[in-house]
């Protein structure tokens, strides 16, 4: 048994270090195959372009950075408009494509802003998305997918309801590594129930093959796609930066200055950009690995580099991306009612703890905008291209961020608020 720390470069004996690799595994499962599963996307390339993606990011920020990279839950929406495909169906491959032109760009969009973090620092992006916007969006995210989450349960909301129940049990109650993975724990005990009571069938998988390369599918490129899915990238960066410091602290290290912020963002872009090329979903940084790091005190690259090998491995076999299908979608229902909510309270975090003032017009005309734009499904069309949602809303509040004046008086309360934390802090 690990009782002592394991820092970032040091490898353990083999034996040691695949049960470790699994635990990675399993904390980054459950997540990372909902978002192809929901989207109508292949669970083996996605399996594949996450590990390829870990091992890229690995190498990037030159074995410096222990972090999995994993399906990210915000481009959920944006992908599904393109695709149209139903929860546990694969999407037209035409659809697919389309959708991966713009993960592509996304990917493009994370280099662009790590060689501007490289050359100007961090301030622009503060002054150009502060919190009261990048709150805002990700409420926008969580609450926008509510409808497909109710939606979805109300297949079979009995079901639903118990998958839902095991999650928030496992999440509340669970200790050490099993409290870091109550989304995977919710879906298989939410799948023993729908087993127990005759809601899975087996058919496909007893016809799926041990062994095939998966089944890739290569971007196209469309302004549609793009202006959908790009704008996404601007709110994932921030929830990057937050990843980072938080692993920094608890290893101990300042990873925003070596390797640097401009490698890690780069790092996140190559993979996500692989993925498009690939047919996988975007990808980002996965707080439940930090979790299984902070429980373990092992921080070694290596072992985050062995689950990615056995993530690539097991892309190689249909009868798990075929078994996976397999999932009710009412058990996946109750499971994205939770998350989805999650994503929102994040955002509504964000809100209270950069200390948003609502009380002056200018944070509540922001937020208000880009809440109902958002939520409320604004459409607009320029050019012949499409604006909407999500990606409107983000839009409309950078602009509404830079044009409305701030108050005086509230620069000058946030600078006493400042001053008063900095005291109690030298206290």
């Amino acid at each position: 048994m690990i009782e002592k720390r394991i820092d970032v470069n040091e490898r353990l004996p083999l034996l040691q270090s695949i049960p470790l690799s699994l635990q990675h595994l399993f904390a980054m499962f459950g997540a990372t195959v909902l978002v192809p599963y929901l989207v109508g996307l292949d669970t083996s390339v996605t399996l594949f372009s996450s590990g390829v993606g870990t091992l890229l990011y690995i190498l990037i920020t030159k074995g410096k950075i222990p972090a999995y990279l994993g399906s990210s839950f915000a481009f959920i929406a944006a992908m599904t408009a393109i695709i149209g495909s139903v929860p546990g169906k694969l999407g037209s491959p035409d659809k697919v494509a389309l959708a991966m032109g713009g993960c592509v760009i996304v990917g493009l969009l994370y280099l662009v802003v790590a060689l501007a973090i490289a050359k100007y620092g961090t301030g622009w992006i503060n002054f150009l998305l502060p919190p009261v916007v990048i709150g805002s969006v990700v409420i926008v995210i969580g609450l926008g997918l509510a409808g497909s989450a109710v939606g979805m349960a109300m297949g079979n909301i009995w079901l639903a309801l118990a998958a839902l129940a095991i999650a928030i049990v496992a999440a509340a109650f669970f200790k050490g590594f099993l409290g870091v993975i109550p989304v995977l724990i919710g879906i298989i005990g939410g799948y023993l129930v729908a087993l127990f009571t005759g809601h899975v069938q087996f058919g496909t998988v007893a016809a799926a093959h041990y062994f095939a390369v998966p089944g890739f599918i290569f971007p196209k490129f469309t302004w549609g796609a793009i202006i959908a899915i790009a704008p996404i990238a601007l709110v994932v960066i921030t929830e990057h930066i937050g990843h980072l410091i938080v692993t920094g602290n608890i290893i101990e290290r300042d990873f925003m200055k070596d390797p640097g912020l401009h490698r890690s963002l780069a790092g996140d872009g190559v993979a996500t950009m692989v993925a498009g090329f690939l047919g996988g979903p975007p990808n980002t940084t996965y707080g439940e690995n930090i979790g299984v790091m902070a429980i373990t005190r092992v921080f070694s690259v290596w072992v985050i580099g062995g689950a990615a090998v056995i993530a690539i491995i097991l892309s190689f076999i249909p009868k798990i991306g075929t078994f996976i299908q397999t999932i009710p979608v009412p058990v996946m229902g109750g499971i994205c009612i939770l998350l989805f909510g999650i994503i929102a309270s994040q955002g509504i975090r964000m809100l209270v703890e950069a200390g948003i003032d609502f009380s002056q017009k200018r944070n509540l005309i922001i937020a208000s905008v880009i809440l109902v734009i958002g939520i409320g499904g604004a459409k607009i069309t320029i050019g012949g291209i499409e604006f909407s949602g999500m990606p409107l809303a983000t839009y409309i509040g950078i602009i509404l961020n830079l044009v409305i004046p701030h108050s005086k008086d509230l620069d000058n309360k946030q600078k006493s608020n400042s001053a008063k934390k900095q005291a109690a802090a030298g206290k």
